[in-house]
Parts: structure tokens; sequence; C-alpha cells
């Protein structure tokens, strides 16, 4: 059963006054404590404070879109299940529904990992899964109107147990920008012929990007250790939310053409051929996957850390207040987050990965795994 979290307090009572004209009346208040997220620019200073539990009992959802009609589009990382969660015209999240299972190779960090929706598809039906196989990790177009298999379009992305990427975004100019990890080699992120440790930028056939910094190639930046994020911002910077290995997780402005040292470097000290991260984190506190912009303020998911956390950069990627951390324990291990037609704030745990154990400072609940949405003032403003 769907469990309905909120708040009791009188403030956050009239704040989902603000929230009902956009979804509906909410149900009666239960337990429970929203983030503090933050607020956009002229939204009401009060901010809704709602949670709901759209889904439960998945295993390890990763993936996490939305189609032109408002449905929600899941992976499940370890089985490759394509999963659909109507959103009625209240706000009401119905059950997921299965589309059809993709086959998977569920080994170790791989799997079915990112998602992407056509920005046609209205017309082509289609859906972009970025997912791992026994032999490598591909992206493929799939035609949720059909029982057609998946069509690759970009295969020998290196694969692994670990260090998958898997990011997977449709950008602003309506490309595809597709985030690999180096597949367990470092050296792969520095040489400009692999595809693994990169962020690539392609068209919708697979074919490298017209404008990328590299000749007749799809790697758009590389020297990335581990990607597992890419956002946006308002200003149509991009973003990259960057697994560590012992010294530091990071943010990353990207430019295209841009070298980020993995192997070579960790953090911000590197050498001037190399970009510095726009911020760093310390993986126990961090490493921070799925990642949206509110305006200017990034919000990114976090596992090891099991939290979210904001923080607002200005136009030079610097950023301009001190990084906030919310929900922090709340949830376990947070996966994916995206903006929904809702104006809500969806969010993914993942402690059914193996890796949520008391000895992680993490406890599964018995409905993991979860996607949670929370409500922000977008929603009292009917905005994403």
């Amino acid at each position: 059963m769907l469990r309905r979290l909120l708040s009791a307090s009188a403030a956050i009572a009239a704040a989902l006054t603000l929230a009902s004209c956009s979804f509906g009346e909410p149900p009666e208040p239960e337990v429970g404590e929203p983030p503090n997220l933050p607020t956009p620019s002229g939204a009401p200073e009060q901010q809704t404070s709602f949670m709901d539990v759209v889904a439960e009992g998945l295993e390890v959802p990763w993936g996490l879109e939305f189609l032109p009609d408002g449905t929600a589009i899941v992976g499940e990382r370890t089985t490759g299940r394509l999963l659909a969660i109507p959103l009625a015209d209240d706000g009401t999240a119905g059950e997921p529904a299965e589309l059809r299972t993709i086959d998977v190779a569920d080994i170790g960090e791989g799997g079915l990992l990112g998602l992407a929706v056509s920005p046609d598809y209205d017309t082509d039906s289609t859906v972009y899964a970025y997912y791992t196989t026994d032999t490598d990790n591909r992206i493929a177009a799939v035609d949720t109107s059909s029982d057609a298999a998946p069509e690759p379009i970009l295969t020998g992305i290196p694969a692994g147990p670990d260090h998958n990427g898997g990011a997977l975004e449709f950008g602003p100019d309506g490309l595809l920008y597709a985030a690999t990890g180096d597949g367990g080699d470092g050296n792969t992120a520095q040489d400009p012929d692999s595809l693994g440790g990169k962020i690539l930028r392609i068209t919708t056939e697979g074919e490298p990007a017209e404008g990328n910094p590299f000749p007749d190639s799809p790697v758009y930046t590389l020297g990335h250790r581990n990607v597992q994020g890419l956002a946006w911002n308002a200003a149509g910077q991009l973003y990259a939310t960057e697994f560590g290995e012992d010294t530091a997780d990071e943010v990353n402005l990207i430019e295209p053409g841009g070298n980020y040292g993995w192997p070579w470097f960790e953090g911000t000290d590197t050498e001037e051929a190399y970009a510095d991260p726009a911020l760093t984190w310390e993986p126990f506190e961090a490493s921070c996957a799925g990642a949206v912009f509110l305006d200017d303020t990034l919000v990114t998911a976090c596992l090891r850390g099991q939290r979210l956390w904001t923080v607002p950069f200005d136009e030079s990627g610097t950023p301009v207040a001190e990084p906030q951390a919310t929900a922090v324990n709340e949830f376990g291990r947070l996966r994916s987050v995206a903006m929904g037609p809702d104006g809500m704030l969806w969010v993914t745990t993942s402690n059914r990965d193996g890796n949520c154990t008391e000895e992680r400072g993490c406890t599964p609940n018995e409905a993991d795994d979860r996607i949670i949405r929370f409500s922000t003032s977008y929603a009292a403003q009917g905005r994403v």
C-alpha cells in the first residue's frame, strides 16, 4: 500500500493549501519530515512540505524520466524491467506497470542504468537506455509502442563489475549525452580512442554530434572515473556528478574538450592542463549520483552519504553558498532525482543493491526500494 508521509506542523499544513492548487487536496497528515529544498526565485517564501511514497518493493531503481503525458518511466538495474507509473491530472500516481524487460547483465554495478526520453516521443515512442551486456555497456533505442527488441545505437563502451557510468540525458541542444565509466581501467579515461571514462555527445542514431571538440568522435570530455549524474542549469551550463576513489567526489562544470584529470588527479590538486572540479566532498558524505537543477541550485542524491545535497552556483561555476545537506539518513541510499511534471522532486532509493548494511550505517526499510516524491514551491506555482 502506498504510504503518505507529511509533517504535522501547522506551518506545513498552511503550505499544503498552496500545493493543492496544482495537484489536488493532500491526504491527511501522518508522520515524516520532508527535506529542506531550495525555494525557486519568485516563489512564496513558505514552501509546500509534502512527501508521498509513489512506489515500493522495487529492485534497485536507477533511471528515472517522464513522458510528455506525465507518466514516470523507471528502470530496475538488476532485473532490466522498464516500468511506467501513470500520473493523473490531480497528481495522483498509479501503480507501476511493466512495459518490458531488457536483457541485461547484472554484474556488480552494471545492469539497466540511465534512461532518456526522446524529444520526439509523441511521434516515435522511443526511450533510450544505457545498459550492460556480457561484453560491453551500450545505448539502445527502445520503442515503447511495440515489442521490438532494443535497437543498439552505440556499443563498445567498456564494462566491468565497477565504474560503468550510465547517466543518459538529452541536452538543451536536443542531442544525447552519455556518461561512461572507466570500466575499472583508469587508463581508458585518457585514451581518446576509448569510449570509457568520457562524456559522449551523440545523435539519436549514435553518430558523433556536429560541433564535438574532437573530429569524428563522440567524445565531448575525457578524464572521468565514474560520472553518475548530468544536469543543466537555467543558463544551459552542464554539470556532472562523479564518484572519486578515496580522496574526493566531484561536481564538475563541463566544458567541451575538457580533461578532468582521472586517473592522474582526483579532487582539486590538478595541473593547469586539467580542469578542477567546481565542488568536492569527502566520499563518506557523498557518492552523489542523480542530479537536477532548480533554477541555479543543484540538487543531487547521494548513495554512501544517504542524503540530498543542495548548492547554488553562479554563472562561473562557483558555489555562492555553503552546500546544505537534507534528508540525512532518512531514507537510506539515494540514487536518482528528477523534477516531475507535478512540480515535485522525485527520488529513488538504492537500498537493495547490497551496499545498505549496518556496517555502513544504512538500515533498509521493509518497503525498499522506493520512489518518493517531495513537494517544493514549484508545486505551489504549478511550474517545473
